[in-house]
């Protein structure tokens, strides 16, 4: 019996042979009747440790993981605009896409002062 890649022959007459689904040590020719020793690719699971391939790299970075609360990332960024409401000076904002990717972005105001809320289409 031949092997080439996924493929079985048979080493007496060329034909190509059913895979070996119920495992057995030997495969029947369809045309000939002979029978083919299986050396067909056997597939082999391998498995290791975390620990098996030490890196000082990966040490340095379980190391300098920081961990941030949505408290301390600052999303709001501080413009002198002043508010529609009160007159407050300075206003802060965010951008948001909302509209297809060929449009501007909506831009989102909150006054720290009087808390109003307003937004515009750039």
């Amino acid at each position: 019996m031949t092997a080439i890649g996924s493929l079985i022959f048979c080493s007496d007459c060329g034909n190509l042979l059913e895979p070996n689904v119920g495992k057995k040590a030997s495969i029947e020719c369809d045309v000939c009747g002979a029978q083919n020793k299986d050396t067909s690719s056997k597939v082999v699971v391998t498995t290791s440790k975390p620990s098996a391939f030490p890196s000082t790299l990966r040490t340095r970075l379980r190391s300098d993981v920081q961990e941030i609360t949505e408290a301390d990332m600052q999303t709001d960024a501080t413009i002198k605009q002043s508010c529609e409401k009160c007159g407050n000076e300075e206003v802060r904002f965010y951008t948001q896409q909302l509209r297809s990717a060929d449009e501007g972005s909506t831009v989102f105001f909150t006054c720290p002062k009087c808390n109003h809320k307003w937004n515009t289409n750039n």
